[in-house]
């Protein structure tokens, strides 16, 4: 799943290929992708860009008429870039082309969703704050004004392991699956520490090691080409992906914990004191 440091390489290359030029047409080709239907995307049809934004995982095409295509990747999504964009209307069927973005010089853009669950989500607005995702995201941790008393203050009270708090986007947004296994990894902590039990060092240090691990990666993948970010991200995974490979800091094994579908990566040497974690395959502690 991209996650805050593609999308915002994403923003980077689209804000450098799209801004100042003309949509011709935005044609959706999975009957799931589009959300919304009013304004219909015809609304799109010469619209000038304007701008790029992010807002946590969405990317936001803001036109000079004060509409905006918003979308999210989800979990199996990617944008693909065209100088040329094939000729001819395309065909609903049961590839992974999604929606389609046409520029009037020929060139555009193609979201496309692999594997048969469709999550990726496509909005045309007036407000991006119309889109419930958005509404709802907490604060981005690589803002200016995002402080460590602010990320201190929402964990305070916290109920749920780091893991789990880390990962929710109306907590923090920006952070998935595999960046919040890096993050605790750098701060060496136990994805199964209590958010609410962290004495001032230890969020001192989560906070430290959030804020350089999403920066470096975003330095990665700046100026990249967008179908490069995927494997730019999987060279930079010090633990995330890499089951029983040594860990890079201290040598032991890289251990995995499964649980609701999904997995997380931990360094028992770097991150548990050289204890396994409990492998909690239906646990609902880690939503």
């Amino acid at each position: 799943m991209p996650e805050l440091p593609e999308v915002e390489a994403l923003r980077d290359f689209l804000d450098e290929h799209l801004l100042g030029k003309e949509i011709a047409k935005v044609l959706p080709v999975a009957i799931s992708v589009l959300k919304t239907y009013d304004p219909p995307l015809t609304a799109l049809e010469g619209g000038e860009v304007s701008a790029v934004h992010r807002h946590g995982k969405f990317l936001d095409i803001a036109t000079a008429d004060g509409l905006h295509l918003v979308f999210h990747l989800a979990r199996a999504g990617w944008l693909q870039w065209k100088d040329v964009l094939p000729s001819g209307l395309p065909r609903p069927g049961k590839g992974p082309l999604a929606l389609r973005t046409a520029l009037t010089g020929g060139d555009g853009f193609d979201l496309t969703e692999a594997g048969t669950t469709k999550r990726l989500a496509v909005h045309l607005v007036r407000d991006p704050a119309e889109v419930p995702g958005i509404a709802r995201l907490g604060p981005d941790p690589l803002a200016d004004g995002f402080g460590r008393g602010d990320f201190a203050a929402l964990l305070a009270g916290e109920p749920r392991r780091i893991k789990g708090a880390l990962r929710d986007q109306s907590l923090i947004a920006g952070i998935g699956n595999a960046y919040s296994d890096e993050i605790l990894h750098a701060a060496r902590m136990s994805p199964y520490k209590l958010a609410s039990k962290l004495g001032e060092d230890e969020i001192t240090g989560l906070y430290e090691a959030m804020r350089d691990t999403l920066a470096d990666a975003v330095r990665r993948s700046r100026g990249l080409a967008a179908g490069n970010l995927k494997s730019e991200k999987k060279s930079g995974l010090r633990v995330h992906g890499r089951t029983g490979l040594p860990c890079p800091v201290c040598g032991e094994t890289i251990r995995e914990v499964s649980f609701q579908g999904s997995s997380l990566q931990y360094c028992p040497g770097c991150q548990t004191g050289g204890r396994l974690l409990a492998d909690r395959r239906m646990s609902r502690l880690l939503k």
